[in-house]
């Protein structure tokens, strides 16, 4: 008898120990010699802190020149105004794909990118006088669509547009929103600037292991998750019918200004193959990267290059893209094969980047799929 229970006494912590060791296995640091510190480092430093720098000098010029046109409502000052908001809604689009740290917390894209804007709430908010921005509720009702309705989408032209804050008899209200939203987009952004310079970014650079918590295994799910919701479904996708029974023209990214649309999709585009390769934000300087990383596990295993695959493959949908009516919303309605043929395309990049890309890095996807591969 107490040789049998010596026996299984043993039995259990051979079996303990060799659970114990499958799970230190399974969430401990990456063992093929990749420098993942290294890549987390150029990301944060040569490309998102840079990026999200130049957003909040986009966002600092543009609450310039909103002052500027509330206190002298005309045409020039109008321009102007609108000139700073395409410049910053372009530097969004190096912004929006790192949904981490301070991001992810206070919804950051959530307020600043829903489109299409919901013009009855922007509407019902400046007749009331009493909103709150930070609001879920109001999350369709701010950001960058909600200026781009506010700036283009009042009137019928630029003259009835600047009645609205001129002689209407609310145009206070309608200054005052105008100055709400842009001063909230500001807020927002330097609060997730200074949490990456202050001490999420020592924290983020540090947070090497392959775990579903660790950064390199949350930035490149989060990059995936852009590329395929905010860029492939959202800016073009949706838009051409893909996921309905019919096309929705009026759900395009820039719809009140109507000539940016495709501009925005290429700018999208343009960020995140520079991101996959490591460009940096500012220059032309290339780091460590998912790319390196794809380079050097498919190197080891003899198998093809798959980095060069996602580069000419998302080369190829730029072309199809660029191909496009400079405003998605007639494109949609005057042919929208060419909108389905650019989709295609855009498909093709999310299969090489979440599957055959997270397959050679051995990273699970960590988001629910509602549409398919």
């Amino acid at each position: 008898m107490k040789i049998k229970q010596l026996a299984l006494a043993l039995f259990s912590i051979i079996l303990i120990t060799a659970c114990t060791e499958s799970n230190d296995d399974s969430t401990s640091g990456s063992s093929d010699n990749f420098d993942r510190k290294a890549l987390l480092e150029n990301a944060a430093d040569n490309i998102i802190i840079p990026a999200l720098q130049d957003l909040n000098s986009d966002l600092t010029a543009l609450k310039a020149s909103k002052e500027t046109f509330i206190t002298t409502p005309n045409q020039t000052n109008l321009d102007n105004l609108r000139t700073d908001w395409l410049a910053a809604y372009k530097t969004w689009q190096y912004v929006e794909m790192f949904n981490i740290g301070k991001a992810e917390e206070i919804l950051y894209s959530f307020q600043m990118n829903i489109y299409p804007t919901n013009t009855t709430d922007i509407q019902n908010n400046i007749a009331s006088g009493s909103y709150d921005l930070t609001s879920p509720n109001n999350n369709d009702a701010v950001g960058f669509p909600a200026l781009d309705y506010l700036l283009y989408g009042l009137g019928n032209d630029d003259s009835a547009i600047i009645d609205f804050y001129t002689t209407d008899s609310n145009a206070l209200g309608y200054k005052n929103y105008l100055s709400d939203v842009i001063d909230q987009m500001d807020n927002l952004t330097t609060t997730v600037l200074t949490d990456w310079t202050s001490s999420y970014r020592d924290i983020f650079v540090s947070s090497t292991a392959n775990t579903a918590s660790s950064s390199v295994n949350m930035l490149v799910n989060d990059f995936i998750f852009y590329y395929e919701k905010g860029l492939r479904a959202n800016k073009v996708g949706i838009p051409a019918g893909v996921f309905s029974t019919t096309p929705l023209a009026d759900k395009v990214e820039g719809l009140y200004s109507k000539v940016y649309s495709k501009e925005l999709a290429l700018t999208a585009l343009q960020a995140v193959q520079d991101f996959f390769n490591g460009k940096a934000y500012n220059n032309s300087t290339i780091g460590i990267s998912y790319a390196s990383y794809v380079t050097l596990l498919r190197d080891n295993s003899g198998s093809s290059d798959l980095t060069a695959s996602i580069n000419s493959q998302i080369e190829a949908a730029r072309t199809e893209l660029d191909q496009l009516d400079n405003n998605l919303y007639n494109q949609v309605n005057n042919n929208n094969v060419a909108m389905l043929m650019t989709y295609d395309e855009l498909q093709r990049v999310t299969v090489l980047l979440k599957v055959d890309m997270l397959q050679t890095l051995n990273i699970s996807v960590d988001y629910v799929d509602a549409d398919g591969d």
